[in-house]
């Protein structure tokens, strides 16, 4: 035992003195790099800056500036990480404590409840005394709410939908309603800077400011937006964010090869069991009707399948001028027990919901038609954003009405000049004559939808024009027999510089040039 103890005591010691050598060399280091080097390096300077010429004063001055700078930014940078660190800490200790505070606040409105419901009990067993009958008197103290309760589970098992009828439930208690303040009043500038802020600093995801605006400009245009390109460019994490950005879960729908027609997507009756056979895309097109902000719907990897089949009802209704129209039909018996929103089996399409698809094209895919093409707005991301650092920046409290006014506002104040329209005229002219394809007014009213909202986003009117000549005509070149036409795909360069100005119709050009490569 004793010698057990004369080692143990050496080791601990032992282990000491070797931790000690060990912090006492870092701190030799630390100290020979920001005192001694530094003095070393002072004195190599001095006994060699009287050499240096004119140039060489000139280099050393840089050198030192560079360093400084240089020493500045490592400072900055760990300044803000740390900074960054502590509120994100900071964040998840506040959101802790209202969890806390909402689970309290639950059990005091439980426990409230019951003793309500107790209260009423003793009350109505006091009316016995007034002649009721023992079973009245029993019925009577059923409290209200369970009453209710029992009403509604009854109406949710007779029911056709039962995922719509628990909706109805869930949002009867808690409504959706969004109060906005003057701070939440933004301009649509402001909110695509902030929700670019807003995915970089909350979510790790990068997008352009550009992108946004298309994207914004889209929602103005069409209730269909597509967004293709190359796997892992962000198509389907954009709508998810964006639904994040609103204070809104996005729902997204994985389009299955094998849909054929709208039952695939929105259910179907069930003659057996007398039920409605609810898909996910349903419930979500449902909720939104029960909601004030802006909702997106994503269908992933849309081309899956032929989108004219299993989406024709929405490419249809959605062509009709009044809104009013925009009726899917669901169930051709109306009955009491149907979900409030669907009025005599048809459930009206809301004006706070969008459709997002997206779209892969390669082999396992089919061709998005033009019938598809025209009737949405179609963005391209082929490459990530590059990382930058955003300040942390919150969720934005919206309403869809009020995007609707600042899409209004946008066309008020950003209508597209005369001089513009001239030389879309003249553009669909030339087009006509050397292509055989013409723009049709659907474009023509997109052109007027997408471009001032676009210029209201910070974008510029040429800039607007040239994504909806890409998008919308060139993409029909695709199809026409194209080594036959370079002497008219060179002369439409040249119109494109001639009248909107060289350089300035740069989608539009690199399009062109690409179809001039594949011909």
């Amino acid at each position: 035992m004793a010698e057990f103890a004369k080692y143990y005591v050496e080791f601990l010691w032992a282990l000491l003195k070797n931790l000690w050598k060990f912090v006492k060399t870092i701190a030799l280091a630390v100290y020979d790099l920001i005192v001694g080097d530094a003095i070393g390096y002072v004195k190599d300077l001095s006994q060699v800056v009287g050499t240096f010429d004119v140039l060489g004063w000139i280099c050393l001055i840089f050198a030192s500036i560079l360093h400084i700078v240089l020493a500045f930014f490592i400072v900055y940078r760990l300044v803000q990480l740390v900074r960054r660190y502590f509120i994100f800490r900071s964040t998840e200790i506040e959101k802790d404590k209202l969890l806390e505070e909402i689970a309290r606040l639950r059990e005091q409105s439980e426990r409230l409840i019951k003793e309500k419901n107790h209260i009423f009990s003793l009350k109505v067993g006091a009316k016995t005394t007034d002649g009721l009958e023992e079973d009245e008197v029993a019925a009577s103290s059923v409290p209200a709410a369970t009453v209710g309760d029992t009403s509604a589970a009854k109406k949710v098992v007779d029911s056709r939908f039962t995922k719509l009828i628990n909706l109805d439930e869930k949002y009867a208690e808690y409504p959706n309603t969004i109060y906005m303040t003057d701070k939440d009043m933004l301009s649509l500038k402001d909110i695509v800077k902030r929700f670019v802020n807003f995915a970089s600093s909350q979510m790790r995801l990068y997008y352009t400011e550009d992108t946004i605006r298309l994207f914004f400009a889209g929602l103005a245009t069409s209730k269909i937006i597509i967004l293709e390109g190359i796997s892992g460019t962000g198509k389907t994490s954009l709508p998810y964010a964006m639904g994040k950005f609103f204070n809104n879960n996005t729902s997204i729908v994985s389009v299955q090869p094998s849909w054929r027609d709208r039952a695939e997507l929105l259910g179907y009756f069930n003659e057996f069991t007398k039920k409605f056979n609810e898909t996910d895309f349903l419930s979500a097109l449902y909720e939104a009707t029960l909601r004030e902000d802006p909702n997106f719907i994503v269908l992933d990897e849309m081309n899956l399948a032929r989108i004219e089949y299993y989406f024709a009802d929405f490419l249809s209704i959605m062509e009709m001028p009044d809104v009013a129209e925009w009726k899917i039909d669901l169930i051709a018996a109306p009955a009491p027990s149907d979900p409030q929103n669907i009025v005599y089996g048809k459930l009206l399409v809301p004006q706070n919901v969008w459709f997002i698809g997206t779209a892969n094209n390669d082999d396992s895919t089919f061709t998005i038609t033009d019938k598809v093409y025209d009737r949405a707005v179609a963005i391209a991301l082929n490459q990530k954003a590059d990382y930058f650092d955003a300040p942390i920046t919150d969720s934005y409290n919206c309403t869809a009405e009020y995007l609707q006014l600042l899409f209004d506002k946008a066309h008020n104040e950003f209508s597209i000049s005369e001089n513009s329209f001239r030389l879309i005229k003249e553009l669909d002219e030339f087009i006509q004559q050397n292509f055989k394809i013409s723009f049709g007014n659907r474009i023509m009213k997109q052109f007027r939808l997408f471009v001032p909202v676009y210029m209201a986003c910070g974008g510029t009117e040429t800039d607007g024009i040239d994504f909806i000549v890409t998008t919308k005509i060139l993409r029909k070149f695709t199809s026409l027999n194209l080594p036959f036409l370079i002497k008219e795909m060179q002369a439409l360069l040249a119109f494109f510089d001639k009248k909107f100005g060289k350089g300035k119709m740069k989608m539009s050009t690199e399009f062109i040039k690409e179809l001039q490569k594949i011909s």
